[in-house]
């Protein structure tokens, strides 16, 4: 497996995996078009298995689904605690420098 590919399947949790190969073998199931090309021998070895056509897409970085993860808001408080702290390490960074 390249780098690019590694890259790819490790941003997501197993569970977002399950869900994007999940949702994507749904949408297979209903008609959609494959996204990578297979014969009609691969298919038949695969047994039309839509499980199987989306993790062969997902391991193939094809699956045109994406997660969205929100970052987590951070209280006013801890902003201006992390601000002082910043100050102060400034402060005794300047002050060993002057000795």
């Amino acid at each position: 497996m390249t780098e690019d590919k590694q890259d790819k399947s490790a941003r997501y949790t197993k569970y977002e995996k399950a869900r994007i190969i999940g949702a994507r073998a749904l949408q297979i199931s209903a008609g959609a078009p494959f996204v990578v090309r297979l014969g009609e021998e691969e298919l038949r070895q695969m047994r039309y298995n839509t499980l199987d056509i989306a993790k062969l897409e997902f391991e193939k970085g094809l699956i045109p689904i994406t997660v969205h993860k929100p970052m987590p808001s951070i209280p006013e408080d801890d902003k201006a605690f992390a601000r002082k702290l910043l100050m102060h390490l400034k402060a005794t960074e300047e002050k060993q420098q002057a000795d």
